[in-house]
């Protein structure tokens, strides 16, 4: 079965590594995506753009036949069912609304929209129409994550109490070095920020690995005031480049997360998660996962007038893998290609990423006001 695909954005770093070549491409070199009886779903890309430059170099990089920098033509498209986006924030909802009325089936990165109006407006435009529709959400699929899911399901930390989150590392400010991210993340009037873009995430990764955020207190802050640009041009940043949240979650859980892209790490991994329970704690970077049960708890006293007696690190037992864990962003390609071409239940829709982009600007709005922000339920 092909299943024709406008891939808007691709030519990003994200777009052109995870969404191209380690989703689509490898669902290709493996066949297709298996739907029962010998059949497979067959992704067939049409790379679009605004950069023809960029367009005709990726596509024959990697040997893709179809390109084109006229959405509205590949819109009007019926042998292209499906539209996927991976653009800038700002130019994602007028994208995705356009594909809506158009009948495309949509997928698309995080953040859904720049406000949560624009969000629900979407997610309420799809289901109006009765178009499948889904929202990345690709740390679920992480193993480090998988396993802390698996331990909670398991009952390994009895009752929740708490949960810490360290995301972040050094992006460099592009005059010494090249940077690691593009610069429109560092300015608000592009949708660039990484309230917005972070906490849609830790959203997601909250609800469905822990449980769901009810309230936020957050500050953020702009460590570094100036940077340059990809043309070599300084500029002001007028984001934020860190935030330091608190959740409140259902069942008087609470969570602290600090996300940073001005922070150097001295932790196992970029992103860490630790969750601690009355039965046990555990600590999931990427792909691995520790824990330590209560009978294995040591019991450390506060004396600074003598060395350190305890290794804290070698009473933690790490878990093992007990399957084969895959690129999350094809494990979630495939899951939304099955959705479409056979109705499996697919539940990462664009309400799902309307509720990131709620917790996005309940942060930024209790920065701004220096207070708790509560969530209400969200529905269309």
């Amino acid at each position: 079965m092909k299943l024709g695909i406008i891939m808007n954005g691709v030519t990003g770093r994200m777009g052109t590594n995870q969404h191209l070549v380690r989703s689509i491409l490898a669902i290709r070199e493996q066949g297709g995506v298996p739907i029962g009886d010998g059949d497979v779903v067959w992704p067939e890309p049409v790379l679009v753009g605004r950069n023809e430059r960029k367009l005709r170099g990726l596509a024959e990089a990697y040997s893709i036949q179809d390109w084109s920098t006229d959405l509205d033509a590949c819109l009007g498209d019926p042998e292209l069912p499906v539209y996927f986006d991976a653009q800038v924030t700002s130019q994602r909802a007028p994208a995705l609304r356009a594909a809506i009325a158009a009948g495309k089936h949509v997928y698309c990165e995080k953040p859904v929209a720049g406000s949560l109006e624009e969000a629900l407006e979407l997610a309420r435009l799809a289901r109006a129409a009765g178009l499948r529709n889904g929202v990345v959400q690709d740390k679920l699929f992480l193993p480090g994550f998988q396993k802390l899911r698996r331990l909670r399901d398991g009952g390994s930390f009895g009752r929740i109490l708490a949960v810490r989150g360290e995301f972040g590392y050094w992006v460099f400010e592009g005059d010494w070095q090249p940077p690691q991210r593009p610069s429109w993340n560092y300015r608000r009037e592009d949708g660039g920020g990484i309230i917005l873009d972070m906490l849609c995430h830790w959203r997601y990764v909250l609800d469905h690995v822990v449980a769901p955020v009810r309230a936020v207190s957050a500050l953020g802050a702009t460590h570094v005031p100036q940077r340059v640009d990809e043309a070599g041009r300084r500029f002001v940043c007028t984001a934020e480049d860190a935030a330091f949240a608190t959740f409140e979650l259902e069942g008087g859980v609470v969570a602290q997360f600090n996300s940073s892209w001005a922070v150097r790490v001295a932790r196992d991994d970029l992103l860490t998660l630790q969750v601690d329970g009355t039965e046990g704690s555990a600590v999931a970077g990427l792909r691995g996962c520790w824990i330590q049960h209560r009978a294995a708890t040591p019991r450390p006293t506060w004396n600074p007038d003598v060395p350190r007696e305890i290794d804290y690190r070698a009473g933690w037992q790490e878990v093992p893998d007990n399957q084969r864990f895959e690129n999350g962003f094809k494990v979630q390609w495939e899951r939304f290609l099955r959705h479409v071409a056979c109705g499996d239940p697919f539940p990462w829709t664009l309400l799902e990423g309307a509720k990131g982009v709620q917790l996005a600007e309940a942060g930024l709005r209790s920065w701004r006001e220096r207070r708790w922000v509560d969530l209400p339920g969200l529905d269309v």
